[in-house]
């Protein structure tokens, strides 16, 4: 069986989402349980027809529906230089939506 799936790029990445999935991208405005539509869809494959996108297909977009949001886990981010008394130690945190697919449309 050939699936239908679609390539979108959102907060600088790609993914190849199917209805149905669960991502994590970086943190996008939006309300547990709201719906969004994300435009930039780089390729669709609907049927096993493939249509791509320079650079993006026209007229496709992905929905989804915002699951949840938070925090990453923390990644420690340490400076040294030997001899001179230089150490810096920093933290972050990204932030992340966790989004389910509702539907791919061309």
């Amino acid at each position: 069986m050939i699936d239908n799936y679609a390539v979108i790029q959102t907060g600088g990445k790609q993914y190849r989402v199917r209805e149905g999935d669960t991502i994590r991208v970086e943190a996008l405005d939006g309300n547990d349980g709201e719906s969004i539509e994300l435009n930039d869809v780089l390729m669709v494959s609907n049927k096993g027809k493939v249509e791509l996108g320079s650079p993006s297909v026209k007229g496709a977009k992905v929905t989804a529906e915002v699951v949840g949001q938070g925090k990453g886990k923390k990644i420690v981010i340490y400076k040294y230089k030997p001899k001179t008394r230089y150490r810096r130690k920093n933290g972050h945190r990204q932030l992340y939506t966790d989004l389910r697919i509702t539907g791919i449309s061309l």
